[in-house]
């Protein structure tokens, strides 16, 4: 009997190699969770079947160009907003503000958007398509940065430029007072921001959302579940890269802090306030909970919110009350953790 415990101890303590596992194909309903408008709207998404653009930039810019076209005019259907394109700092920016004003509350704070498009599109109306449901929910103006696209430039062109809208809005508010978020390539580069601004001597900002991308390449269960589970295409195989496969990224090693901050412990220590927000169908949704639980371990306050059932940046699609909710809790976020008052006064005596 001794003897056998002993053995039984042994075989506990000793260390299990990790074993991939054959997943047999399965049929998978949606969620019970979502509600009926999010599943005809998941209907639509699968119809939806963008083509192989190779290397086809324009092809590919025009396509999403044409869905995020499609999105926005959803989005002008729910939200009253007025929109003008002007050049902030050097860069354009789109500054939206609700139909009727900001709110009182708001009136010392402002919001920056960071436009999703995997580093190479989505500017215009994918810029508005963030912007302008969160513009009209919380009652708040929100800049919209055009930043310089892939492949005609690289990292850190995108974070130079938020930088750059940052420091020019810092002019007219406090740093407590501005939130930055971001989608997919946008919540990468909402990250990547944060960190450039820790090195470049800039303020921190009030709080930030990191939605559907974040500061790592995309890992976890997730990334390789997403395919199969929104789209029905074949599970990735092979290992992970180590870094984000894309030209933006090219040559940026993975080790570096500014590029991936998620893996540098100073630099996360330093993030304000930061949101998560994805669904669980989304590739980016494990990394995501992997920067929530960091966060958290290094006593920085964070907030994350998985959408059951959901895909990738699956907000953009306005008419199902899954996305009203999100964008509830993209506001009431960045309500609870922005500041209110107004910018001290120049001392015109110096």
């Amino acid at each position: 009997m001794k003897a056998g415990l002993v053995m039984t101890a042994l075989m506990l303590a000793a260390p299990v190699a990790a074993q991939t596992v054959n997943v047999p194909a399965m049929t998978l309903p949606p969620s019970t969770l979502l509600s009926d408008e999010a599943k005809r709207v998941i209907v639509q998404q699968q119809a939806i079947r963008p083509p192989d653009f190779g290397n086809d930039i324009a092809a590919a810019r025009a396509f999403w160009g044409r869905y995020n076209d499609d999105r926005l005019a959803e989005m002008r259907r729910h939200f009253r907003t007025v929109e003008r394109r002007e050049r902030m700092a050097g860069v354009m920016v789109d500054v939206v503000t609700p139909a009727n004003g900001p709110a009182a509350r708001n009136a010392e704070r402002v919001l920056i958007n960071v436009h999703g498009g995997a580093f190479m599109w989505g500017s215009g109306s994918g810029a508005l398509v963030e912007a302008i449901p969160i513009a009209a929910t919380m009652g708040i103006t929100v800049v919209t940065v055009d930043y310089r696209l892939a492949p005609e430039h690289r990292y850190p062109a995108a974070s130079q430029d938020v930088a750059a809208v940052y420091r020019e809005l810092l002019k007219r508010f406090r740093p407590q007072n501005i939130g930055i978020y971001g989608c997919s390539a946008g919540g990468i580069i909402t990250a990547q921001s944060v960190a450039w601004f820790q090195r470049n001597g800039l303020p921190r900002p009030g709080a930030i959302g990191t939605f559907c991308g974040t500061g790592s390449p995309y890992a976890g269960d997730s990334a390789y579940l997403s395919d199969p589970l929104t789209a029905g295409k074949p599970m990735r195989q092979g290992a992970l890269p180590a870094d984000l496969p894309s030209v933006y990224m090219t040559g940026v090693p993975a080790s570096d802090p500014l590029a991936y901050p998620l893996r540098s412990d100073e630099v996360m220590r330093a993030f304000p306030p930061t949101l998560q927000l994805a669904g669980s169908r989304d590739f980016a949704a494990s990394v995501l909970t992997w920067q929530h639980r960091r966060l958290s371990a290094l006593g920085v306050k964070s907030e994350l919110q998985i959408f059951d059932g959901l895909g990738h940046a699956f907000f953009v699609w306005p008419d199902m009350p899954e996305s009203s909710e999100a964008f509830r809790l993209v506001s009431a976020f960045f309500d609870r953790h922005l500041g209110t008052g107004a910018a001290a006064p120049a001392n015109k005596g110096k």
